[in-house]
């Protein structure tokens, strides 16, 4: 089988709820889709969520790396998981030589996914299988299992909060990431008084979103240290990532980095800087499946952990991308996502890929990712599209 066109689509996604952290506040997500066609008729899909803040992306750089992008080149023949494979981990995307090693990774998520999911429809297998006999992926993987999801507390008012703390304990939620680093909030009664209302059984980490600086970031760690905590997520901006390497010797707190993380020069500047203690991998973030497993593997060579993150407001197709991903690879310490019909307007999918109670989501069945897309959705939020023939 071979790739025979490649559509490209822009969207507007609006979200049932305004989010807020210490770096944005969003209601809506531009997002930019990939549908994949196969010579035989076959389709897949794959999306991403481009973040300027984050990549350095926006839905315009993204639009235009997929515009820009040598489609002939996919032209090969995929007839086994091996050549899926090649295919796949051959995608790279040009960049401005002032932009991060990041810079098209939104684009290149899309892409990747809609070339897997298309792919592994040929071939009668789900994703989870493709990431089964990925070389790079080996001792890494396990048969597909249910995924406990964690439960994250968004900036909102006090009330709010401890409102949800006690639906989450109700529900039998053991994770909980709480957003911190907001103008005049304490993150540390926050902490406490949502440690209580949870009990002692649930996880609980922090994400400051870059809130904190170089100045300061010494004094806000030390008054967490008496919370248990996971991990502190990227407490300083990225530009300031280099302080970490002293402040860790000086508090017993594991550091993970997100928006710090999201290519290999990022992995290897945070290993050989011992700047970290773990990685946020993101999908859309880190440019898909493959490179997330090549991420994973550079953290676990070098003693740290891993967590699998999520974009705010990713529809059913990343959802269940993540799905086949944190259910296949083992040694996640937290998983978050399929959050879709409790934030998502419109889903695309006609699966609802929502977890269930306690944060649980089933492996998918099907082949492919196992989604089928909602035709009628997908013209509601469509802002422009655009195929190219692959010959």
């Amino acid at each position: 089988m071979r790739v025979a066109a490649i559509r490209v689509i822009q969207v507007r996604i609006p979200l049932k709820k305004r989010i807020r952290h210490a770096s944005h506040s969003r209601t809506e997500n531009d997002t930019v889709l990939v549908r994949c066609q196969l010579e035989d008729g076959t389709v897949g899909w794959g999306e991403g969520l481009p973040r300027a803040y984050v990549t350095g992306e926006t839905i315009e750089t993204a639009w235009q790396h997929l515009q820009d992008y040598p489609y002939a080149t996919l032209g090969q023949k995929v007839d086994s998981l091996a050549s899926l494979a090649d295919l796949v981990t051959g995608l790279s995307f040009s960049r401005p030589r002032e932009t991060r090693e990041c810079f098209g990774n939104a684009a290149r998520c899309a892409l990747e996914l809609a070339l897997l999911d298309a792919g592994c429809r040929g071939l009668g297998v789900p994703v989870s299988s493709f990431l089964e006999e990925l070389s790079v992926a080996q001792g890494m993987t396990r048969s597909p299992v249910p995924v406990d999801y964690s439960a994250v507390l968004t900036a909102s008012s006090l009330s709010r909060m401890c409102c949800r703390s006690l639906l989450y304990r109700y529900y039998g939620f053991r994770q909980c990431k709480v957003k911190v680093g907001m103008t005049g909030s304490d993150a540390r009664k926050l902490l406490m008084l949502i440690h209580r209302l949870m009990g002692s059984r649930a996880a609980l980490r922090v994400d400051a979103n870059e809130a904190w600086t170089s100045q300061n970031i010494a004094k806000r760690l030390a008054a967490l240290n008496a919370i248990p905590l996971q991990s502190v997520e990227q407490p300083v901006p990225h530009a300031e990532v280099e302080c970490l390497r002293d402040v860790r010797r000086q508090i017993v707190l594991p550091i993970m980095l997100d928006e710090s993380l999201c290519s290999k020069a990022d992995a290897d500047r945070a290993i050989e800087g011992e700047l970290c203690d773990a990685f946020n991998l993101r999908l859309s973030k880190c440019g898909g499946i493959v490179p997330c497993v090549l991420l994973m593997q550079q953290a676990r060579r070098a003693g740290l952990f891993c967590q699998l993150g999520c974009q705010v407001g990713e529809t059913g197709i990343l959802s269940a991308a993540g799905r086949h991903f944190a259910g296949t690879m083992s040694g996640l310490t937290a998983v978050e996502g399929s959050f879709d019909r409790l934030l998502v307007r419109e889903p695309l999918t006609e699966e609802d890929l929502t977890f269930g109670r306690g944060g649980l989501g089933k492996p998918l069945p099907g082949i492919g990712l196992g989604i089928t897309i909602q035709q009628a959705a997908l013209q509601r939020v469509t802002v422009q599209s655009k195929e190219f023939s692959v010959s």
